[in-house]
């Protein structure tokens, strides 16, 4: 009988309290896995008892007993082979939880398809689940093809992080981003940002990750005696604080596999300024109205948003039929993820599985 979840993600990393430690995508959805299934593992460097689960290398994770859920997709076919040597067949399902384009070697993609063709796969959004679709379409045969197992649903965030606005007395402009890849496009960002900036008054925000705040394009950013360029956020509550009393962010991304910091972004009252693409509107009701085609009408948005947040938030609420706030505690609310993904892991392994 199945009875316990392993987690795999190989950039996770505990500290010495035995807390999964990073605010990037990634070791957030450890965190989360690990609260959505009480007493699992996390693979990596041990064994080693942590807070509330316990560290252990790969080749001491009991296939017989144990779900391994991995968020090193590519690196699934490998885990299967070694945890087969034990006898038993390995139960191992895939969390896609970032774009199929993030790897486009023809080789990464080959090695993606297999991998979701082969084990059952659980992606973050409706958007990743159909571009998995697609790749393992076109990278695999079609008896692989047919057999594969996708399901998907928004992460969606904790209803309850939420604090009370605290308006500031200059308009608070986010980078919605912890990375300045090229992806991001962030000196698109800092373009509209400059032009409002010489408009009226306002005051930009940038957390980055420790990797990415001494690249050459964080030091111009931060050289704007307006702009702030800092760490991010030492604890959760703080990151719901900073949003508290951000007025707009302009997201500026070529592609994403979901956009939750947007969301949470949205939800804590800031408005949002957004690409007119796929992933964008994937995220938003049909009707929102700040969606932008050029730098310049990200410009005038982005003007309107922190001159009239007000009249912008009108506009949005009508938008979600009255309230966006209600919209997303409907489309985005972290109970459904936690509901199917532990369906999921039901349905595929059967209902032994500890939760």
């Amino acid at each position: 009988m199945i009875t316990k979840v392993a987690i795999k993600h190989d950039a996770a990393l505990v500290d010495g309290s035995g807390h999964v430690v990073g605010h990037d995508a990634g070791s957030t959805l450890v965190r989360r896995l690990l609260r959505v299934f009480p007493g699992s593992e996390l693979i990596g460097p041990g064994p080693r008892r942590c807070a509330g689960f316990d560290l252990i290398p790969l080749e001491f994770v009991d296939p017989v007993t144990t779900v391994v859920i991995s968020m090193d997709v590519l690196d699934s076919v490998d885990v299967w082979r070694t945890l087969r040597p034990a006898g038993a067949e390995p139960r191992l399902m895939n969390f896609l939880w970032w774009p199929t384009t993030t790897y486009p070697h023809p080789v990464e993609q080959a090695a993606l398809a297999l991998s979701c063709a082969l084990f059952p796969t659980f992606a973050n959004s409706e958007r990743t689940a159909n571009e998995a679709r697609e790749v393992v379409s076109r990278w695999t045969v079609q008896p692989l093809a047919e057999k594969a197992r996708l399901a998907w649903v928004n992460l969606g965030f904790r209803l309850e992080h939420v604090r009370p606005r605290h308006e500031p007395p200059v308009p608070l402009v986010l980078y919605p981003a912890i990375y300045v890849s090229e992806r991001k496009q962030p000196r698109l960002f800092l373009e509209v940002v400059e032009r409002v900036r010489e408009r009226t008054p306002i005051r930009v925000e940038a957390r980055l990750h420790e990797s990415h705040l001494v690249s050459e394009l964080a030091m111009r950013m931060s050289s704007r005696e307006w702009m702030w360029v800092g760490p991010l956020t030492a604890t959760r509550d703080g990151y719901w604080d900073a949003l508290s009393r951000t007025t707009a962010f302009l997201a500026t991304a070529t592609e994403e596999s979901y956009g939750l910091e947007y969301v949470e972004a949205l939800a804590a009252g800031a408005v949002g300024i957004f690409p007119d693409l796929p992933w964008a509107h994937a995220l938003l009701p049909s009707g929102y109205p700040l969606f932008y085609r050029s730098p310049a009408e990200a410009e005038e948005q982005l003007y309107r948003a922190v001159t009239d947040p007000v009249g912008c938030w009108r506009d949005i609420d009508a938008s979600a039929g009255g309230s966006l706030a209600r919209w997303l505690r409907d489309q985005h609310s972290d109970d459904l993820f936690e509901k199917a993904i532990t369906d999921r892991v039901h349905e595929w392994f059967g209902v032994g599985v500890a939760v």
